[in-house]
């Protein structure tokens, strides 16, 4: 395991899990074209003593609340809610793994205070799905919380590792276009 006192930089990858890529009611499997350029990033992240890889997944009870609004997905202790093959083998000792079962990985339990517990953090890259959802609802928050401790910490968001789903009511394109405007707005660097 890495020392947490010495990390600097982290990268958190979202719900990079089945019911998003490749399976189940909200999955689409565009988003797959930003694996290669998160597996890269994330080997790096691995091969720094200096950087600790953060992976975030979608996991929720059967009767989560959250079903009255999105269809039912990712639930406990199914294939929707594992990992993708391609990332599983970062989800080893030298990460940290969350479980959330809201659209903001910010309510995980543990999650404030391992990001508390990065005393030299300099930079956060966030990664993952969906660009208008999830990772929204990860960037802000975490920007808002870092601006309310009076900590000068770099979030950047790579275009080429994020992405949404496409569907008749929801064009990803212009999804994603807002949301890089929101995020940027908040100060976040988007490259």
């Amino acid at each position: 395991m890495k020392n947490i006192e010495e990390i600097e930089k982290i990268v958190i990858n979202v719900d990079m899990v089945n019911g998003f890529v490749n399976e189940g009611p909200m999955h689409d499997e565009y988003i797959r074209n930003t694996i290669p350029y998160q597996i890269s990033l994330m080997e790096l992240a691995r091969q720094d003593p200096k950087a600790m890889n953060i992976i975030v997944k979608d996991t929720h009870k059967e009767d989560a609340v959250e079903f009255k609004k999105f269809p039912v997905h990712c639930v406990e202790n199914t294939h929707e809610s594992e990992l993708i093959d391609e990332l599983k083998r970062f989800e080893t000792e030298d990460a940290l793994v969350f479980k959330k079962n809201s659209t903001s990985a910010m309510h995980a339990p543990g999650f404030l205070e391992a990001i508390d517990s990065f005393k030299n953090l300099k930079e956060v890259v966030i990664v993952g799905c969906c660009t208008d959802i999830c990772v929204l609802n990860l960037v802000i928050p975490l920007q808002t919380y870092f601006d309310d401790r009076n900590k000068d910490i770099l979030i950047t968001v790579p275009k080429k590792m994020v992405e949404t789903y496409n569907s008749e009511e929801h064009k990803r394109e212009e999804y994603n276009e807002m949301a890089f405007k929101l995020m940027k707005q908040a100060g976040v660097v988007i490259k």
